[in-house]
């Protein structure tokens, strides 16, 4: 199978690769020597069928290469990629938010108000979902419909997002009711937010 050149990948690209739980298991597995699918069956304890489809994706997206007849990882992939795409410094861009790790995240994966990929990490995850969740205004009340159509402005699986939101306890449901409960908030000397309509925080 030809791969595209590594070099054509960014890191976040081949994070991205990885960010299914298979995936990974079976790039792990070839880093570790397993060459053939059966091997990588054997130590993962994942289906013929799905490793077979991780190693196509993985070769792909550059991961793993086929060397006689065998699975190779392409140990190199993430140096070259953040060779081949060093962070941004100096961007002409304004700063989407005061905090620079948030901005950084904000200028990797936001282009034009839309999520072009979600985060594999956790921590630029968060940063980017506590910006999301500022579309809510604390102390109102959604129902999972107007979640949705605000969600999806900002990126196609907006169920997906939304499950992240709750995940993170950034918004909170009960009863097909949602209501933010985390994030940051501007603080004035106006009256605290409570949670809608008697709900608890």
């Amino acid at each position: 199978m030809t791969t595209e050149p590594i070099s054509d990948a960014s890191p976040e690209m081949l994070i991205g690769l990885l960010a299914e739980p298979d995936r990974l298991a079976t790039f792990a597995a070839v880093v570790l020597g397993a060459g053939e699918a059966a091997e990588v069956a054997e130590r993962t304890g994942l289906p013929a069928r799905t490793v077979h489809a991780a190693l196509r994706r993985l070769e792909s997206g550059g991961l793993v290469e086929t060397v006689d007849g065998r699975a190779v990882a392409v140990v190199g992939a993430f140096k070259e990629a953040v060779r081949a795409h060093p962070p941004a410094s100096g961007e002409p861009d304004a700063e989407l938010d005061p905090d620079r790790a948030t901005a950084a995240v904000l200028r990797a994966f936001v282009r034009d108000g839309r999520i072009t990929q979600m985060p594999a990490v956790h921590g630029r995850r968060r940063l980017l979902l506590e910006h999301v969740v500022t579309t809510f205004e604390p102390g109102v009340r959604y129902a999972e419909r107007e979640v949705n159509a605000l969600l999806r402005a900002w990126y196609d699986d907006y169920a997906a997002l939304r499950r992240y939101l709750v995940d993170e306890v950034l918004l909170t449901r009960r009863d097909g009711v949602y209501w933010r409960s985390g994030g940051p908030v501007d603080l004035d000397p106006g009256p605290t937010a409570t949670a809608p309509d008697g709900l608890p925080d």
